[in-house]
């Protein structure tokens, strides 16, 4: 085990976040916050930095980083990204317990968006900022943009790397060289942000906040970027207009998408993105998710206790199966009370995810075209045995181990799912009332198996919010400590996939030879 060249690249990652946190200690100065938020960033930058540089003058042995360290090293990362990203929010008291900030600030590094902060008007502006940006930090992943200052390597580590914290199945470069392959990938994400944050600008603030429009624009663009979802006003996306719900609903989409089929249309290949499967089954589910929704709501309308003109039926249909299927979380109404098909519809569609090489969470949609083609397959060989197939997928024969280990994952996924809920079945919560203040009212509902096996699903595929008790206008807050410690290392394996935590914690992993 290469010990000394994991922790010279830890060394580096260090240094970055310490870097990365300049930009919330710069906030809390330009809004005169008072000195303990200065410090609650100052004081982690200068051990970030000062420990960083200590690894980073390790001098490992030329050899090569394997794929076991690899993955193991990306978990770590993540896990040293969280522990120190979450040191600002006990200093400044906006999060006074750490289990609860290591919560919260996992959620914003994997792009989850599930918070156990129940009215974010109390929290400052460098807490805001510092939880949004974290979702646009983990969006394209902490090793990608690490990637891009690592001097390239013949040995593969590069790959090594990429691979275990990008998400999909199919992880490559789109030019020669890694480096190049992450800037690319870095400046098609800059610019979308920069975009959405330009449109968002055109539009009338929020009333009450008039002078954070700047500050909310980017904040929401950060969030949607990332494909996270914390919100920096009450009740989420409620607030804003029609125009800049559809904004946000469609720059969802785009993030969702694979990033490489945008390098594609840059140098002029639009056909060949035309000819994606994934993209087209993508847009697919999306459209049905969206028309099902739709349906169920102009036809139950008398179900619900909200009321809806069609507009606002087919807007927040539009805008909440963008939210979900991108495993965003961000909300315009409370999904929670809806009809049974539009509920239906959004629980699936959390499973389904978007597209390998997306910001977003989920299964991806191109495992779940190749785990539909491989069980057809399967089907197809019990009728007759003697018949050669061959699963396809954008053109290409797949290997059977490909389709193998697309079906290892989902059954890993889903053993994981049942052991979570089983843990969080224990919590004392369960069977209490909450309350819950939304768009519909003031209504109660109890803390059962729904909140726990929707909040399970939302924390393992980074979706953020669930249903009932931790619906999109309630929190996670009421869990015990050990629940919250439970959800934020299946916000984390749901980030990278399951492997590289599960080789983390393996005992093979850290034996010599």
């Amino acid at each position: 085990m290469g010990y000394r060249k994991i922790g010279k690249i830890i060394g580096k990652i260090m240094i970055l976040e310490g870097i990365l946190m300049l930009a919330p200690l710069l906030v809390a100065v330009i809004y005169k916050e008072e000195l303990r938020n200065v410090l609650a960033f100052a004081i982690p930058i200068v051990a970030l930095i000062g420990l960083g540089f200590l690894l980073k003058n390790l001098k490992p042995p030329k050899e090569p980083l394997y794929q076991k360290e690899g993955f193991a090293l990306v978990a770590i990362a993540w896990i040293v990204m969280a522990l120190f990203g979450a040191i600002p929010f006990v200093i400044n008291k906006d999060i006074p317990h750490y289990a609860d900030a290591c919560f919260e600030i996992m959620s914003g590094f994997t792009t989850t968006g599930a918070s156990i902060v129940a009215d974010i008007s109390v929290l400052s502006h460098s807490t805001l900022f510092w939880r949004s940006f974290s979702h646009w930090i983990g969006g394209m992943g902490i090793l990608v943009f690490v990637l891009i200052f690592i001097p390239e390597s013949n040995d593969g580590s590069s790959m090594h790397l990429l691979r275990a914290e990008s998400p999909g199945p199919q992880v490559g470069k789109i030019v020669s060289k890694m480096k190049v392959t992450t800037r690319i990938l870095y400046l098609i994400y800059l610019g979308l942000t920069v975009l959405e944050v330009a449109i968002l600008m055109f539009d009338k603030p929020i009333i009450g906040y008039e002078k954070d429009k700047f500050f909310i624009s980017l904040l929401t663009t950060f969030g949607s970027a990332g494909t996270g979802g914390f919100g920096c006003v009450p009740s989420s996306i409620e607030l804003f207009s029609p125009f800049s719900q559809y904004v946000v609903a469609t720059f969802l989409i785009l993030f969702g998408a694979n990033f490489s089929l945008y390098y594609l249309i840059l140098i002029g290949k639009v056909k060949d993105v035309l000819r994606s499967q994934e993209i087209r089954a993508y847009l697919l589910i999306f459209i049905t998710a969206v028309l099902f929704v739709f349906i169920s709501l102009i036809t139950r309308m008398e179900q619900i206790p909200q009321t809806y003109t069609k507009e606002e039926a087919f807007r927040h249909s539009y805008f909440q199966v963008a939210s979900i299927m991108t495993t965003t979380g961000y909300s315009t109404t409370d999904f929670n009370l809806w009809p049974t098909l539009g509920i239906t519809t959004l629980i699936s569609i959390m499973f389904i995810g978007g597209m390998a090489g997306s910001t977003a969470g989920g299964l991806k949609v191109s495992r779940v075209i190749i785990a539909f083609k491989g069980a057809f397959l399967n089907i197809r060989r019990l009728i007759n045995p003697r018949a050669v197939g061959k699963t396809k997928f954008e053109g290409k024969t797949l290997e059977e181990k490909t389709t193998n280990d697309v079906f290892a994952l989902i059954t890993m996924y889903f053993f994981l799912l049942i052991l979570v809920v089983l843990l969080l079945s224990f919590d004392p919560i369960n069977g209490q009332t909450v309350t819950v203040v939304s768009d519909a009212g003031t209504y109660t509902v109890t803390h059962g198996f729904m909140s726990n096996f929707s909040g399970t699903i939302a924390c393992m595929f980074n979706i953020g919010p669930g249903l009932e008790a931790v619906g999109p206008y309630a929190s996670y807050a009421g869990y015990g400590v050990f629940s919250k410690i439970v959800l934020t290392f299946t916000m984390l394996i749901g980030r990278l996939e399951i492997l590289p935590v599960l080789i983390l914690f393996n005992p093979k992993t850290w034996k010599k030879g």
